[in-house]
């Protein structure tokens, strides 16, 4: 008796196995999106970040430009800025009406105009950090759509496209 009980058992627990794997297999495969952010600084791009990254996963990518500005009474060269731009995007959601998108951007700017002592020498600009934040941008799937992070002194603004990518 107790062996036809434990190949019930066995027999149940298989017939499961292989309702899950079929319910499994049944399921697609999160989509993986195609996108690319430009970052535009007063009307001119000044850089661009892109990849592939699946529905729900998220990619940081960081990058840098060291800016050199002359100081002092004689402008010497130094006052390195290191104007770092940090972004994490992540897609949030994908169907035929676009993509939604979670991002996160850290930036450093360099403070327009110059500066200069009581004495009349040149003093480095000083750096300035942006942290933003955009939980839904909506995507849609014929074009760029744009997000404003600094309004003035400078105008930065984020343009970004999307597309669903064929999945294999």
């Amino acid at each position: 008796m107790w062996k036809t009980s434990l190949v019930a058992v066995l027999l149940g627990t298989v017939s499961m196995g292989v309702a899950n794997m079929a319910q499994a297999q049944q399921r697609p495969a999160p989509s993986v999106v195609k996108w690319e952010l430009q970052v535009i600084r007063d009307g001119q791009q000044i850089d661009s970040f892109d990849g592939n990254t699946t529905v729900g996963q998220a990619r940081t990518d960081t990058h840098h430009h060291v800016v050199q500005n002359s100081v002092g009474c004689k402008d010497v060269p130094a006052g390195n800025i290191d104007l770092a731009r940090t972004l994490t995007v992540s897609p949030t959601q994908a169907d035929a009406s676009g993509v939604t998108f979670s991002i996160d951007a850290q930036e450093t700017l360099e403070e327009p105009g110059t500066r200069t002592s009581s004495t009349g020498c040149k003093l480095p600009p000083q750096p300035r950090q942006v942290s933003a934040n955009h939980p839904g941008l909506k995507v849609a799937p014929d074009g760029w759509t744009t997000w404003t992070i600094v309004d003035k002194d400078p105008n930065l603004v984020y343009r970004l496209r999307a597309s669903v990518a064929n999945n294999p």
